[in-house]
């Protein structure tokens, strides 16, 4: 005898009671998204309050100059021409350099 098993072995019902317990299944799921509805248009349950740097941030961009349009079009001009090229050395020294800023800044919290 296998454990979990009845001794009758496993019968399942006939198919026409089946259709019967999906309804029962459905109209049971259906309540609970109509209840989930109901309570999510209920009061809500937390106050939230956005950063003024959210705030410029999902506005779309910074307001501090950080970003040139005239030189992204230049950039993009040269990529499309075949004339940008890429400085290795340059891209190396700021990640080590950027590497090394967040090590000391980890360092200097604990």
């Amino acid at each position: 005898m296998k454990i979990g098993n009845s001794p009758e072995g496993s019968v399942s019902p006939p198919k026409a009671e089946r259709p019967a317990a999906r309804k029962t299944e459905t109209a049971s799921t259906t309540d609970i998204v109509r209840q989930t509805a109901q309570a999510a248009t209920s009061a809500p349950s937390a106050q939230v309050a956005i950063s003024d740097a959210a705030k410029v941030a999902a506005s779309g961009g910074a307001d501090d100059g950080s970003f040139d349009a005239a030189k992204v079009a230049r950039i993009s001009q040269a990529i499309s021409e075949g004339k940008f090229t890429v400085n290795a050395d340059a891209i190396a020294d700021k990640l080590v350099s950027n590497a090394q800023e967040l090590l000391d800044s980890r360092l200097n919290k604990h």
